[in-house]
């Protein structure tokens, strides 16, 4: 379905939404449809009831025809996954129903000016007043933040250090809550990002999501479960360079033949191919263990190091198989090109993702 969407529904509209930053508002009413906004959500909250496999499959499927639109699912389905994992009953079934029917979308809002990879060093501010909370602060780089009616958001409600912070979910147009500088961004452009300002924004004690305190510990294990989907948009990326470069080298024509006859090209191609059976069996096996209850940690920091790196690379090699053409917005390859980078940045760059695999195989060796 989710194959079949991405023909469908985005090939034909992709090289506009791209030109002109569109996000797509539309497009998400069908793969509510189709059951993948809520592919994870239990049926009991009016999800699909599927797996994470599932939702790393519709990911990649979606990527190879637009990352953005696969980075707003994969963000959305990461927020289902905390609530389902940490929410409480009546969190659950606030919000689960309404982001499976995709009324709704989900953002996240951890990233600061000034805590970025080191996300303990969150400013913004929450503080108990009666039975609210009063939010303070700025939040960068948004996901989905326009256009999402919940906001996953971390805040300080005290002392220094990973301790002191807690998770909130905020339901948009509260009083207080605005929407600033909406970023331009090299790449995926359907993709809404976007600084979210909190001035004493009250919400309700129960807005309060996991314990007091507990908040960085949600939002590591929520990213850790992103890492997957950002796995999979990447690879899905790697996938569409390597059906643009095939099909590019078989029809273009140099001395005589085409241009897939020749080694420089057939075994740049060769190479891709590989990479691309390598990331997809590092993210599926991620998403398998997840699954079956089992640690997935560094498997899911080895699919996101591996399937961005190899990403990026491939999409570089894919503009060389084109040439000129490659260089020009009339091929895809120009896109994903672009769309590739920040695979290796949010989420976790690629720096936390060695550091989170070589302390799992070295333990803590700097305390």
């Amino acid at each position: 379905m989710a194959a079949e969407i991405a023909r469908r529904e985005i090939a034909p509209h992709i090289a506009q939404w791209d030109r002109e930053h569109t996000f797509p508002r539309a497009l998400y009413t069908k793969l509510t449809e189709a059951g993948l906004m809520g592919i994870i959500v239990p049926e009991e909250f009016g999800g699909a009831g599927a797996d994470y496999v599932s939702l790393a499959l519709a990911i990649e499927e979606l990527a190879k025809a637009d990352a953005g639109t696969a980075v707003t699912l994969s963000v959305h389905a990461m927020i289902c996954a905390a609530i389902l994992s940490i929410g409480s009953d009546e969190q659950k079934q606030k919000y689960l129903p309404k982001l499976a029917s995709g009324d709704t979308i989900a953002a996240f809002a951890l990233t600061e000016p000034e805590a970025g990879s080191d996300s303990a060093a969150i400013r913004a501010t929450a503080r108990r007043e009666g039975d609210a909370w009063v939010l303070s602060g700025r939040k960068q780089w948004c996901t989905n933040g326009a256009y999402s009616t919940v906001i996953m958001g971390m805040f300080r409600t005290g002392g220094e250090g990973p301790h002191g912070v807690s998770a909130f979910l905020i339901d948009a147009g509260v009083p207080g809550m605005t929407i600033e500088n909406v970023t331009n961004k090299l790449g995926i452009h359907t993709s809404n990002t976007c600084d979210v300002v909190f001035e004493n924004v009250r919400v309700p004690a129960n807005a309060l999501l996991a314990g007091e305190g507990e908040g960085l510990r949600s939002a590591l294990r929520t990213l850790t479960s992103g890492r997957i989907g950002i796995a999979a948009q990447a690879t899905g990326i790697l996938a569409g360079c390597l059906e643009a470069s095939i099909s590019f080298a078989k029809d273009r024509q140099a001395f005589g033949k085409p241009i897939g006859a020749f080694e420089a090209v057939a075994f740049k191609i060769a190479r891709m191919a590989t990479d691309l059976d390598a990331a997809r069996l590092l993210t599926y096996r991620a998403a398998a263990l997840r699954d079956a209850g089992k640690p997935f940690a560094q498997e899911a920091s080895m699919a996101k190091f591996f399937a961005s790196a190899k990403a990026r690379e491939h999409a570089a090699e894919a503009v060389q198989i084109h040439g000129g053409y490659g260089y020009m917005q009339d091929f895809p390859v120009e896109r994903y090109y672009r769309d590739a980078k920040i695979t290796e940045i949010y989420e976790g760059t690629s720096e936390i993702q060695q550091l989170i695999i070589a302390r799992n195989l070295l333990g803590r060796l700097d305390q």
